[in-house]
């Protein structure tokens, strides 16, 4: 490990790689190029620190340039012990970027990472999954008065923040970026979609065409892969308990059924609920020889793996990220020990649709420092003309033209007069 006064990463001598990985990514952000355009001009975060726990690849890597261009000091660590890329930490670090990350951190590293984003006192958070806002007001309730207001990226932070609003126990504002349409329908839909199925044939190289896939949770994300497995030549399987979402996933054209039936059909499961425990030991008793189970929501806690490594007579690793299981005599396969598939065996999400989640974390920041002092505490969205503001400037980065409303149409839709 390579240490410094303000960083942590595994080998420094990566960051020539680690610069050129996250050039190319630039190269496809072309939304988020033109957010940093004007933050080098503009400054709006001049005197301002940015507090970080987000997946360290080379996008996010795009989005600290970003604020820095704006004037900001930033602090950077990983919110999933198995999502960095050690070579774009490294380039961070070369940078002076205070970055404390490392693929296949401890859990003693990972927290001691976040106490040391926390250290540096920040104005703004920025999480992915709440575990540094947790960490904030459970053990550093002092620095509160001094946070503007945070930033949460991914449906499970959203999930956790409600809950702290439902309990009194959120003490300062939180923009819920996640909530964007340019975030959550894209990202989670495209994104997870895509690097999911990317993550798990990485970890695997199985052939998708022919095998019963179940996708346990049909929100973007679930609906996002069941996409790209049905059109990879999967018969799909879809476990929902919200009614419309089954409903929904039925009309798309999948099999609906509880997970008590899905084990015995799956040659493959992919959890993406946000929830705990969608897959349990009773579930995988009864699943098939030779099973893969995969898991894209946010923490490694919606297969049970603890109860499966109690319960398995045995286990090895057979490929770098793929755990062999011995289930009463059936062998089970695991990807990436449970965590994020698509940044444990794969390099997360592609530079273009993070370009516009990250645009979303960029405003969200600026619209923070605007607005301080005037936002409630609670859970907030951004302004619906930031998330379109957000659309046009990737259509405009992507040579793309739409057309306009006429004045005529314009007053026919503002008004309720006209009818028959």
């Amino acid at each position: 490990m390579d240490t410094g006064p303000h960083y942590e990463v595994r080998d420094k001598s990566l960051a020539s790689q680690g610069k050129m990985n996250i050039e190319f990514a630039e190269q496809h952000m072309g939304a988020l190029m033109t957010v940093k355009k004007r933050f080098e001009q503009e400054k709006p975060f001049t005197g301002v620190r940015i507090g970080m726990a987000l997946h360290v690849t080379k996008e996010t890597a795009v989005l600290v340039r970003t604020l820095r261009a704006g004037g900001a000091e930033v602090a950077i660590t990983g919110c999933n012990p198995l999502s960095t890329q050690d070579d774009v930490s490294a380039a961070l670090a070369d940078e002076g970027v205070h970055v404390w990350a490392y693929k296949g951190e401890t859990t003693e590293d990972y927290y001691r990472y976040l106490a040391n984003v926390i250290s540096f006192r920040p104005n703004i958070t920025i999480d992915d999954g709440c575990d540094l806002v947790t960490e904030i007001h459970t053990k550093h309730s002092h620095l509160i008065p001094t946070i503007i207001a945070g930033c949460e990226e991914t449906t499970t932070g959203i999930i956790r923040l409600k809950a702290m609003v439902k309990d009194h126990a959120l003490k300062y504002p939180m923009i819920a970026v996640n909530d964007n349409k340019t975030k959550h329908l894209l990202d989670n839909y495209y994104g997870t979609g895509e690097s999911t199925l990317d993550g798990i044939k990485r970890a695997t190289n199985i052939l998708f065409a022919g095998k019963h896939v179940v996708v346990v949770g049909y929100g973007s994300c679930g609906k996002g892969f069941s996409l790209r497995a049905k059109g990879q030549g999967s018969h799909v399987i879809v476990v929902e308990v919200d009614p419309f979402r089954a409903l929904q996933a039925v009309y798309d054209g999948y099999q609906v059924m509880p997970m008590s039936e899905a084990a015995k059909l799956g040659d493959l499961f992919v959890t993406v609920t946000g929830n705990k425990h969608v897959i349990r030991t009773e579930h995988m008793k009864m699943m098939k020889d030779g099973a893969v189970l995969a898991n894209s929501g946010h923490f490694d806690l919606e297969i049970d793996v603890k109860g499966l490594k109690q319960m398995a007579s045995s286990s090895r690793r057979i490929r770098p990220f793929l755990d062999e299981y011995i289930v009463q005599g059936k062998k089970l396969f695991l990807c990436g020990e449970g965590r994020l598939v698509n940044l444990a065996a794969a390099e997360g999400h592609s530079s273009e649709v993070m370009a516009t989640s990250f645009c979303g974390q960029a405003l969200a920041c600026e619209y923070v420092v605007k607005n301080k002092g005037r936002m409630p505490v609670s859970v907030i969205q951004l302004p619906e003309e930031i998330d379109d503001m957000i659309s046009r400037m990737q259509l405009k980065a992507l040579d793309i033209h739409i057309d306009q409303l006429t004045e005529e149409q314009k007053k026919y839709m503002s008004s309720w007069q006209e009818g028959t």
